[in-house]
């Protein structure tokens, strides 16, 4: 046999990324994103995807030069250092996965709920609250079991969401989509920048560069195939959707907008069959961003940016990490709505983003076209932040509160735990640890 035979391809890779981004998040955000860019929804998608597209090319480079499990966690560490502020950066990361799983975790019940008419708020939370503890409890006794299914229903969200776009596309009213329903140009791209959550996931890809066949080639491959893809399938998406349904009934339908499109053209077979892939999208991607959130969560305690409790395991699992990602999932998911959430996750994320592309251009040397692109990309998702910010805090001035707990949150944590958790003995211990290759 071989030596590469056990090793994974391409497709398997861009599976990873496809998987990881057609999640929870467009079952999720969708109406939201059509009560913010009206009629020019698919270009909101549009212009988030760009910002993908471009990050994308920085974690290609990285993904081959610092191949390895770590993802992005590492390539901040080799390329700035371990400091207070790329710990603080990466613990901003994690806590941004836990803005997913609540994100998910509200998708999950929402389209659960339309099950049990009637059934009202504890119905709801209650089906919040099940999606994050049931994967939680999977991932500590026998992560294997739902892990092994993942491939599987990826396949079956991938081909019932191109089910739905081949038939609904007959149905569209262009009408609908046309320029005076667009919201002015601005608000357009914050939109787009709210809901770039649903883009999130295909950084994971960058977590497979040890275990794939000629990375050189595959790794660059895997995040253009799977991003491009993923930006085409969701501006289609967007187009059936408010071709196809009023704008006030797809507001009326927020939470649960991808399936309430699909009446007009399957009626409620096609309603029911959306609600089903959502209910398994959206578990399906809690059970993988709690098992990949626990473990970054390992990989940043085991950097020495937190504490050493959060590398002990249990059957394999490292559990105490995902105990505290599960709980803290759980309590953002109840409290938080859908726009707050969104919003935190989009910040969280394109401002980790923003730094690695500029992770990419300090790594690069002369002015390529690889260089030009990382300065794109911080350009980008800086401005898609600040866009984000002014849309959200002008809707919503309490917002801004929000954010500041979030990176606040990061912040403190990490110089708490430098300053104060890692004094005397222990801190030689974790400077031993750090020391170690991942």
């Amino acid at each position: 046999m071989a030596l590469n035979d056990d090793k994974m391809g391409l497709w398997g890779a861009v599976s990873i990324g496809v998987g990881g981004m057609v999640g929870g998040g467009i079952f999720a955000v969708l109406g939201l994103s059509v009560q913010l860019a009206r009629g020019g929804t698919p270009v909101a998608f549009a212009v988030a995807g760009v910002v993908a597209l471009i990050t994308a090319a920085s974690y290609a480079r990285l993904s081959v030069r610092y191949a390895g499990p770590g993802g992005t966690v590492v390539f901040l560490d080799r390329v700035f250092g371990n400091s207070m502020h790329v710990g603080a950066l990466n613990v901003l990361l994690w806590f941004s996965y836990v803005v997913m799983l609540a994100l998910y975790a509200h998708a999950f019940g929402s389209y659960g709920a339309v099950f049990f008419p009637g059934g009202g708020w504890f119905t709801l939370h209650g089906l919040i609250s099940l999606a994050i503890i049931v994967p939680a409890v999977l991932n500590l006794a026998s992560a294997k079991v739902v892990g092994k299914a993942e491939t599987y229903v990826v396949v079956v969200k991938i081909a019932i969401l191109l089910f739905f776009l081949a038939v609904g596309f007959k149905g569209v009213e262009p009408a609908r989509l046309a320029v005076d329903t667009w919201v002015p140009l601005l608000p357009l791209v914050a939109g787009g920048m709210i809901i770039f959550v649903a883009y999130e996931g295909f950084e994971l890809i960058a977590n497979t560069g040890a275990d794939i066949r000629k990375p050189e080639r595959n790794l660059p491959l895997a995040f253009y195939i799977s991003v491009g893809f993923v930006v085409l399938l969701y501006v289609a998406i967007a187009i059936v959707v408010v071709g196809n349904l009023p704008l006030n009934a797809i507001a009326n339908a927020r939470d649960y907008a991808l399936a309430e499109a699909a009446k007009p053209f399957l009626g409620q077979t096609g309603f029911t069959l959306i609600a089903v892939a959502a209910l398994l999208s959206t578990f399906s991607a809690i059970n993988a961003t709690l098992y990949g959130a626990s473990r970054l969560c390992y990989t940043i305690a085991k950097e020495g940016e937190l504490p050493v409790q959060l590398e002990r395991q249990m059957w394999g699992a490292p559990a105490e990490g995902l105990v505290v990602t599960a709980v803290l999932a759980l309590i953002l998911a109840n409290v938080a709505d859908l726009s707050a959430i969104s919003t935190l996750g989009s910040a969280g994320f394109l401002s980790v983003f923003a730094v690695v592309n500029a992770a990419n251009f300090k790594d690069e040397e002369g002015w390529g076209t690889g260089r030009v692109l990382s300065a794109l990309g911080v350009l980008t998702c800086a401005a898609a932040f600040v866009a984000m910010v002014w849309q959200s805090v002008g809707d919503n001035p309490a917002t801004a509160w929000v954010l500041a707990a979030l990176f606040g949150g990061a912040g403190v944590l990490e110089v708490v735990y430098r300053t104060i958790g890692t004094k005397g003995p222990r801190k030689r211990r974790r400077q031993a640890r750090v020391t170690r290759t991942l």
